[in-house]
């Protein structure tokens, strides 16, 4: 009984770090502050930066595992609406903490057009917010923003429904682009 009490407590005090790592993962940014900037390789071992896309509107979408399903809805969902986002004037870039093979894999699998992004170390979700830590486990979570053609958040997502996500960001940059 003793030894149960013992590894109870161990794995509460496992856990709680790991909630304590999670929450100090970073700040979000808020809206109409500057995108935190990167240089991370995507699923071509392309070195891609933020600063690729001044000029454009930016759809930086996180996400937490390579073809898991709700993964894949999402990124299927924006391979689907692709031209309506890119008539919009908009780049998506998807980032994870998986590396350039896995994304390779997952792209060809699923003929998704728009970079994938390894963030092994999970630096730029950490700047972003969107950095889990669970001990043994790390993952980006499911965390998007728009980012207008300035390099500034105009939107963020912080609660995603795959099943409709990218047809919420076409209707925001739409409005966002009215004003």
């Amino acid at each position: 009984m003793r030894k149960l009490a013992q590894f109870i407590l161990q794995l509460l005090t496992v856990t709680m770090s790991a909630v304590v790592a999670s929450a100090h993962a970073g700040e979000v940014p808020t809206v109409g502050t500057a995108a935190p900037g990167f240089t991370l390789k995507d699923q071509n071992t392309k070195v891609q930066t933020l600063a690729d896309y001044r000029g454009k509107w930016v759809v930086l979408y996180f996400y937490p595992k390579d073809d898991t399903p709700g993964c894949t809805e999402q990124a299927c969902k924006f391979r689907d609406d692709l031209a309506q986002l890119t008539q919009l004037g908009a780049q998506v870039l998807g980032i994870s903490v998986d590396d350039s093979a896995s994304h390779a894999k997952f792209a060809a699998k699923y003929n998704l057009p728009f970079p994938l992004l390894a963030d092994e170390g999970g630096v730029v979700a950490k700047s972003y917010g969107a950095f889990s830590d669970w001990g043994v486990f790390t993952y980006a979570k499911r965390y998007t923003f728009l980012i207008d053609p300035k390099g500034l958040i105009a939107k963020r997502y912080l609660k995603v429904d795959t099943s409709k996500h990218s047809a919420d960001i076409i209707a925001d940059l739409k409005q966002l682009q009215k004003n």
